[in-house]
């Protein structure tokens, strides 16, 4: 008859595997533990606080979480911008992308100069490249305007108009498009070739081939595409902060202030909103509030596409 237990032996033999394991699995523990769930607990704490960052935290209940959603005037401009900027300027870098790639793929000759001239825009620092879209666009002396006023259009004030300063974010984004254009062009050259012979054998057309031989072998790069766009752009913030404060005609600098979001909070987004109330305005309680919402909205949104990603693969299989 087999003992209960196992041997002492065996026992420390699966001891030192779980000592093993917890050993190769502890630098992830850490710097989850140091940069993820303690921060987030501490913003969940801090939410029912009124804190100024120089007193003791206070409890104040649900009065951080009444302020912003129901009294505080900025913060339906921000969460409009924001997800105006998610949906614009997602789609716009995906298409823009995928048909850079697409472009590229194509080309015989000189491929990997095209190469380079559309990746090296992705390369320049954020603030760098605003600084410069703002100076082309400038509704005065910019390059810009000048020549569409010389054939006889009319130029916009780009981001001295609220209509145009997203758009024009949109623009900015759409130059820097290297990146994506990259990872579309590794999974177009990845589509097995005899898929597209095949296609041709059967009499398909450009657009034939691409909806059922191109698409379906690249919609998981297409979806990863989407959901890291709209994770980094939930957390956009130099470019309009900056485009604002120069548009503004505030030079951006050690001792500059102004509001964010000009003009008329055009350009206010959420992640400004939340460091002019935590570090500006030092009301950390509200800041933690609209840290928490945007962080739900994006886990939100983040399940709902990768579901939707689950379901599209599984249909297509």
């Amino acid at each position: 008859m087999a003992p209960r237990h196992p041997a002492p032996a065996l026992r420390r033999k699966h001891r030192r595997a779980r000592l093993r394991t917890l050993a190769f699995l502890s630098p992830w523990l850490v710097g989850f533990g140091v940069f993820f769930a303690y921060p987030l607990l501490a913003t969940v704490y801090f939410s029912f606080m009124h804190y100024n960052q120089i007193e003791a935290p206070t409890f104040v209940g649900l009065r951080n979480w009444t302020y912003v959603l129901g009294q505080m005037p900025l913060f339906g401009p921000a969460l409009w911008n924001t997800l105006w900027l998610v949906v614009v300027m997602v789609a716009l870098r995906v298409v823009f992308g995928l048909g850079i790639g697409l472009l590229v793929t194509k080309i015989k000759s000189g491929v990997g100069i095209f190469r380079t001239l559309f990746y090296l825009p992705c390369l320049a620092p954020p603030v760098a490249a605003t600084v410069a879209f703002v100076f082309l666009l400038n509704p005065g002396t910019g390059p810009v305007n000048e020549v569409l006023s010389g054939i006889g259009v009319s130029a916009p004030n780009w981001f001295n108009d609220p209509a145009w300063a997203k758009p024009s974010l949109v623009m900015l984004s759409l130059w820097g498009i290297g990146d994506l254009m990259v990872i579309f062009m590794a999974a177009l050259l990845d589509v097995p070739k005899e898929q597209y012979e095949a296609a041709e054998l059967d009499g398909a057309g450009a657009l034939a081939k691409f909806r059922y031989v191109t698409w379906p072998s690249i919609t998981p790069i297409v979806m990863f595409a989407v959901v890291t766009g709209v994770v980094q752009t939930m957390q956009y913030y130099t470019q309009a902060l900056v485009a604002g404060k120069l548009a503004s005609g505030v030079s951006v600098g050690p001792g500059s202030s102004i509001q964010p979001g000009y003009p008329d909070h055009s350009t206010l987004t959420v992640p400004q909103l939340i460091y002019s109330l935590g570090f500006q305005n030092f009301n950390t309680g509200a800041a933690c509030v609209l840290s928490l919402v945007l962080f739900a909205i994006a886990m939100a949104v983040t399940s709902l596409l990768m579901r939707k990603s689950a379901g599209l693969q599984t249909a297509e299989d």
